[in-house]
């Protein structure tokens, strides 16, 4: 079996965390060297079957049609999209979506180290305070949009550049700083040698 679309088939299939709402959520087995990782899916992204398939993503990727000129379906095409957590973590008593805890984080992490493993990425993308802070350590986003870091994984070196999550409730990237350190992380990450040539060939076909 392609190793990558095991990954992919394990998310769908996981029952690990008894709290989440299952199936998993996975945006396919795309050989990129680019990889967007998000926070954790909604509500109509296990229906849909696809990451960022409603509001937050038509912002997203209105975002990158602007800054990049890449549409939503050459991202999909060509961006493998992981997440933190795969599955939606259900509803707070208060009606608000639940955020996954430390535990529900460490056990999805597996799906995501093993991606790193075999994508060897040049580039991340995280997607929210969650993702963010998966790979550098916590500060406002007024300190870490906009910028790029490099970090060394178990994969090897790779670039991090963060964007704000595009929710409607977050009016971060709508207003200063935000929509000024917004539009620099997107050209930082149109200008990046990763995004520029993003697919990458499957290591059972021959060497990146």
């Amino acid at each position: 079996m392609n190793k990558l679309q095991g990954i992919v088939d394990g998310i769908r299939s996981c029952t690990l965390c008894p709290r989440m709402v299952r199936p998993g959520v996975s945006g396919g087995a795309v050989y990129s060297r680019v990889i967007s990782v998000g926070q954790a899916p909604g509500t109509k992204e296990p229906l849909a079957g696809r990451p960022f398939a409603w509001t937050a993503g038509k912002t997203l990727f209105k975002w990158f049609l602007e800054n990049t000129g890449v549409d939503e379906e050459e991202f999909r095409r060509t961006v493998y999209m992981a997440a933190v957590c795969r599955c939606f973590p259900g509803k707070t008593p208060q009606g608000g979506d639940r955020v996954p805890d430390l535990i529900e984080i460490k056990t999805c992490r597996r799906w995501l180290e093993g991606e790193l493993a075999l994508l060897r990425p040049e580039l991340i993308i995280p997607i929210g305070k969650l993702a963010i802070r998966q790979f550098i350590p916590e500060a406002p986003l007024s300190e870490t949009i906009g910028k790029m870091f490099t970090v060394s994984l178990p994969s090897g070196p790779v670039d991090i550049i963060p964007l704000p999550h595009p929710s409607g409730a977050s009016p971060w990237h709508r207003m200063e700083p935000g929509k000024t350190l917004l539009l620099g992380a997107l050209t930082r990450i149109a200008q990046h040698p990763a995004w520029k040539n993003r697919l990458a060939i499957p290591p059972a076909l021959g060497k990146r």
